[in-house]
C-alpha cells in the first residue's frame, strides 16, 4: 500500500501543480480535491463554502482537525518541470499543492483503519490562505465547531527532506499591510522648484522607516518594516503629482504591533509637511502571531521523533500564516517539515522534493490517531 499511495500522492501533487488557482478561485481544484476524497468514500460536510472542501472520517467523540491550503500564487513558473504551470502567471510557488496532497494521503490511511479510531478526524482544506481570508471563511461557517485540537503543516525549502521542526508559544509573526500616498505638486522635471517632488518625499520616507525599526525599538525585538511597491510618475519629464508606496509590518510583539500605526503615521506625515506635501497612511490589519499551543507542539514532537524524523526546535519565523486564526480558538501546533528546495517559497523557481510527501502523509496520519486517542 505504501508504494502505491506514495506514487498516488506524487500524482495527484502533479496534477494541482499543473493547475493552479489564486486565492477565492479555487473551484478545479475543490473539485478535483472532492472527487478523490468520495472515491476513497470519504464524507463530505455540507459546509456552505464557494470554494474548499470540509471533510470527515471516523465517528463519535473527540474530534481533531487537519488542515492543509490549496490556493496559488500570482507567479509565472520558470520551474523545467514537465509538469509546470498550464495557467500563465500563476504558480504554486508556496507548496500548498504539497500540503494538500499530503494531507490527503493521510485521509486514505485513516479512511483504512476508520473503524478503529477513538473519534473522528475533521479534514480542511482551506481556499485564500494567500491573501488571509480563508480561515476566517470555515471558522464563520462552523468547520471547528466541536473540534479539540487542529494540526496543519507548511513545507520548509530550507531544512532537507527528513526534518522536522516546530516550537511551543509564538512562531510565526503578526502580519500587516499598509500603503502611503504622497500628495505632492506636480511640475516640469526642469523647473523641480514649480513643485513639490513626491518622489525625492517617497525615498526619504522608505529610509525613515528603515530607522524607525533600527532606533525606535531594541535589536532583541522581531519587527520588520518592508517596502515593496513604489508606483508614481507616467513619464521621464513631469514631477508627479502622486505617489504611492504599499509595504507589510512583521512583529511578534502585541504592544509594538498596536503602537506601529500611530508610529509611521507621525513618521510620514512630519516628512511630508516639511516638504510642504501631504501624506496618507493606510493600515491593514492581518493574522495575528502564530501561538502553538505547547501541549500539541511537544505532542507533535514526540510522534515524529516515532515515525522516524530528525526533530529540530524551530526558529521564529517572519513570515505569516492564516493558521493562526484557528490556534486563536481551539488548540493545536502547526509544523514544519523539511521540502529541500534550491529556491525558497514564493521564488518561481520554488521545487520541492516529492519524497516528503508519503512520510508526511503518514505522519498526519498517525498525529490524528494519537491526538484521538490522548483526548479520549
Amino acid at each position: 500500500m505504501s508504494q502505491s499511495l506514495a506514487q498516488q500522492l506524487v500524482a495527484w501533487r502533479r496534477e494541482l501543480h499543473q493547475y493552479p488557482e489564486l486565492s477565492n478561485e479555487e473551484f478545479a481544484t475543490t473539485e478535483r480535491i472532492t472527487g478523490w476524497l468520495k472515491e476513497a468514500e470519504i464524507t463530505i460536510l455540507p459546509f456552505d463554502l464557494a470554494t474548499g472542501v470540509v471533510a470527515e472520517i471516523g465517528q463519535g467523540e473527540p474530534l481533531i482537525a487537519l488542515r492543509a491550503d490549496i490556493d496559488a500564487l500570482p507567479i509565472e513558473e520558470i520551474v523545467p518541470v514537465a509538469f509546470r504551470s498550464q495557467h500563465p502567471g500563476v504558480m504554486h510557488a508556496c507548496g500548498h499543492d504539497v500540503h494538500t496532497s499530503v494531507i490527503l494521503g493521510a485521509a486514505k490511511l485513516l479512511k483504512e483503519r476508520e473503524q478503529s479510531l477513538p473519534g473522528r478526524v475533521r479534514l480542511l482544506f482551506q481556499p485564500a490562505e494567500e491573501r488571509f481570508g480563508g480561515a476566517k471563511t470555515l471558522i464563520n461557517a462552523g468547520a471547528l465547531q466541536d473540534v479539540a485540537a487542529i494540526f496543519g503543516m507548511h513545507n520548509a525549502p530550507e531544512l532537507p527532506v527528513g526534518i522536522f521542526a516546530t516550537r511551543g508559544g509564538p512562531f510565526y509573526a503578526n502580519v500587516d499591510r499598509f500603503d502611503i500616498e504622497i500628495h505632492g505638486k506636480g511640475a516640469h522635471a526642469a523647473r523641480p522648484q514649480e513643485g513639490v517632488d513626491a518622489i525625492v518625499i517617497a525615498s526619504q520616507i522608505v529610509s525613515a522607516l528603515q530607522t524607525l525599526v533600527s532606533r525606535s525599538y531594541s535589536p532583541l525585538e522581531s519587527v520588520v518594516v518592508s517596502v515593496t511597491r513604489i508606483e508614481g510618475g507616467n513619464t521621464w519629464n513631469v514631477l508627479p503629482q502622486k505617489v504611492v508606496l504599499e509595504g507589510t509590518v512583521r512583529t511578534h510583539n502585541s504592544a509594538i504591533r498596536s503602537e506601529l500605526p500611530q508610529r509611521l503615521r507621525l513618521l510620514i506625515e512630519g516628512i511630508a509637511g516639511g516638504f510642504g506635501a501631504r501624506a496618507e497612511l493606510n493600515w491593514h490589519p492581518g493574522p495575528p502571531a502564530l501561538i502553538n499551543t505547547e501541549r500539541w507542539a511537544e505532542f507533535s514532537k514526540q510522534v515524529a521523533a516515532r515515525q522516524g524524523y530528525e526533530v529540530q526546535h524551530a526558529d521564529l519565523q517572519m513570515g505569516g500564516e492564516d493558521f493562526a486564526f484557528y490556534l486563536h480558538n481551539t488548540p493545536g501546533t502547526f509544523v514544519s517539515i523539511g521540502s529541500n528546495s534550491e529556491f525558497g517559497l514564493h521564488h518561481p523557481g520554488f521545487n520541492p522534493d516529492e519524497a516528503l510527501l508519503y512520510p508526511a502523509a503518514n505522519y498526519f496520519s498517525q498525529l490524528a490517531e494519537a491526538a484521538l486517542k490522548d483526548i479520549a
